[in-house]
């Protein structure tokens, strides 16, 4: 049996002998190859792919192209949480399983959403370039700050990441709301997260993070129209897919005052080209490179989960599978 363990150069450089540790502790005949994949040259991944029973990825397109190319192929394993660049009903026609990791770093994601929440409250990085571009040592050069307790957050999508972050706000002494259109209401009361509409959301919140899956509805779902109707003047955070947010209206509503600061650790493009981005250079925007997740503790989880999946998929024990999707 061979399990290939394929993707995009810049995750691949991670300790692989760790997973195939855990594939041979699982299939003990299991060959496991490594092959790190490039647009440019997909005949070498094809040819790796031509005889492998499971493919562990997490950013290679797999379309019919690629599907055409796995005679052999059982199972995919996602090493990440999320799956959009599978196409599902492909999959499906050929009767080939889909696995994710279903949570491994959401207590990473939500200590990342509160940092930025906190850098930007207290203008860290506004003092931080005071201190070592301008030689400036001077707390009074900062204006308009807030004590966080009291303010009132407003969390877009309450799944488990929205819950932690919720709590951890909470601890801190603000308000949270919350726009889940899925949530069961009893858990928002557990939580005494009180659930709103959007409209109420945009109106009376401090601070607005969207903790929302990728979907076509959500696609833009934070536009000059929304940040318009952000009354409170708050800050903005967006930790979970950079699609979310259109970007040329977010920089309008900072450079009009209508949004007071910006946490992005996803932007529109993954891989942006940063030398013309429209966030560089302010003082009221942090930006991180898609990082709220990671943690050493977080990507062992991760490693293991994903060949943990496909090991248990290629044994036929789907019942200790953490996520199939497929």
């Amino acid at each position: 049996m061979k399990i290939l363990i394929s993707d995009y150069p810049g995750t691949c450089g991670r300790d692989t002998c760790y997973e195939e540790k855990i594939l041979k502790e699982h299939i003990k005949d299991v060959q496991v190859v490594f092959h790190e994949y490039s647009d440019e040259n997909k005949a070498e991944f094809f040819k790796e792919l031509k005889d492998a029973d499971g493919l562990i990825t997490a950013f290679i397109k797999i379309d019919g192209e690629v599907l055409d190319r796995a005679p052999k192929l059982k199972c995919i394993s996602i090493n990440a949480t999320g799956y959009n660049n599978v196409d599902i009903k492909e999959l499906k026609a050929r009767k080939i399983g889909l696995c994710n990791v279903h949570e491994y770093c959401t207590q990473e994601v939500a200590e990342h959403t509160l940092a930025l929440i906190l850098s930007l409250s207290r203008q860290i990085k506004h003092y931080q370039n005071d201190i070592e571009e301008k030689n400036i040592w001077d707390y009074n050069t900062a204006s308009g700050m807030r004590r966080i307790k009291g303010q009132t957050l407003a969390i877009f999508g309450l799944g488990r990441i929205g819950q932690v972050v919720a709590k951890i706000a909470q601890a801190f002494g603000m308000k949270v709301m919350a726009v889940d259109d899925f949530l069961p209401p009893e858990i928002a009361k557990k939580l005494n997260v009180k659930m709103v509409d959007k409209e109420t959301a945009l109106k009376d919140a401090d601070i607005i993070s969207n903790h929302m899956n990728q979907t076509d509805k959500t696609t833009y779902y934070f536009a000059i129209e929304e940040f318009q109707k952000m009354k409170k003047c708050p800050i903005f955070i967006n930790v979970a897919r950079g699609a979310a947010v259109k970007e040329a209206d977010l920089k309008r509503a900072l450079d009009e005052g209508i949004v007071r600061g910006a946490g992005l650790d996803v932007l529109e493009d993954e891989n942006p080209i940063l030398k013309n981005n429209l966030f560089l250079h302010r003082e009221n925007v942090i930006l991180t490179p898609h990082a709220a997740f990671y943690s050493q503790t977080s990507m062992k989880d991760l490693q293991r989960i994903s060949c943990e999946n496909i090991a248990y998929f290629l044994k036929g024990e789907y019942e200790k599978v953490f996520k199939m999707i497929v």
